[in-house]
């Protein structure tokens, strides 16, 4: 999936000590934007039973700000799109860094940025945005939604949404990222997941389960369904980022 220069994903390794080249990258096909893992002061949920992606955060803000201007400081422009990715939410970043990222944009001309954000902080995105928007600069926030089966996403998972719809979501939200793979899917609850996500998002992020040190394993019965009979629909479907490897977006380890 375009250029990689550090194995990464989202989901879902130890990441306390990234080294620093793997938090830079670009992603070439679909949406071309460059991508960089910042560091924050950690996710405020924590208790997701499949995720161990906040382990990447520190408490000293000023640490936190020297390493994010240097990788700030790796960001061409390119694209005129950058996505921020951090162990948690946007608000999780210091404010420092939040002007870091849009100095940036001012210097680069990037026009479009993509953030992340769990539900608990929905409240917070409008002002946010608008913070950006007066400076000529487009934010779309993306949320882990996982599934949009809110039984099994709060019963299992344990996201912390509570009965959310797709429609309240949207509210808040421009993109989902979906999590597949999983003990108790098949091939019609993922489609499912993946039509919602196309009909009230912008854009769908499919993640496929990889092992780590939460409870929550992959189902690899359920990933070769996934392989075999979702995969091929929406492998060239240009809103529907698939992510086979946990290496894809060429950030974290």
């Amino acid at each position: 999936m375009g250029a990689v220069v550090c194995p990464f994903f989202i989901l879902v390794r130890k990441m306390s000590n990234v080294p620093f080249d793997c938090r830079y990258s670009k992603i070439l096909e679909k949406n071309p934007r460059e991508i960089v893992l910042l560091r924050g002061n950690g996710c405020k949920w924590r208790r997701c039973r499949f995720c161990d992606y906040h382990t990447d955060f520190s408490l000293d803000e000023q640490a936190n700000f020297q390493l994010n201007s240097k990788v700030l400081a790796q960001v061409t422009g390119e694209f005129g799109r950058l996505e921020v990715i951090n162990s948690g939410s946007f608000c999780d970043l210091d404010e420092d860094t939040i002007e870091a990222i849009l100095s940036t944009c001012f210097t680069k001309q990037i026009t479009t940025l993509y953030f992340e954000c769990h539900w608990m902080h929905r409240e917070l995105i409008a002002d946010f945005k608008k913070k950006f928007a007066d400076a000529g600069i487009t934010v779309k926030m993306k949320i882990g939604v996982e599934t949009f089966d809110a039984l099994f996403r709060e019963s299992y998972l344990d996201k912390g949404m509570g009965d959310a719809t797709p429609e309240e979501i949207a509210k808040y939200f421009n993109q989902v990222c979906l999590l597949q793979g999983l003990p108790g899917q098949s091939k019609e609850s993922m489609l499912r997941d993946i039509e919602l996500g196309l009909k009230y998002f912008d854009r769908v992020c499919v993640n496929i389960m990889v092992e780590n040190t939460k409870p929550i394993k992959p189902d690899y019965g359920v990933i070769e369904i996934f392989k075999r009979e979702v995969y091929p629909l929406y492998k060239d479907n240009e809103q529907v980022d698939i992510l086979l490897n946990n290496t894809d977006f060429g950030v974290g380890v």
